[in-house]
């Protein structure tokens, strides 16, 4: 559920989904990570768009 989550959220925000999930992956999201970055891995942020745009 998490995952398909992630796509259709991907997908709302137009951004490529194959992109946008190797994006994800190569951040390696934890718990350690500021706020702000992990606002910049959310697929509405500037930073995920300007990486991960079709």
């Amino acid at each position: 559920a998490i995952v398909y989550t992630i796509v259709e959220m991907a997908k709302a925000n137009d951004l490529n989904t194959y992109k946008y999930l190797t994006y994800l992956l190569s951040q390696r999201p934890n718990d350690k990570m500021s706020d702000e970055q992990l606002e910049q891995l959310a697929p509405w942020s500037e930073t995920a768009k300007a990486n991960c745009q079709n």
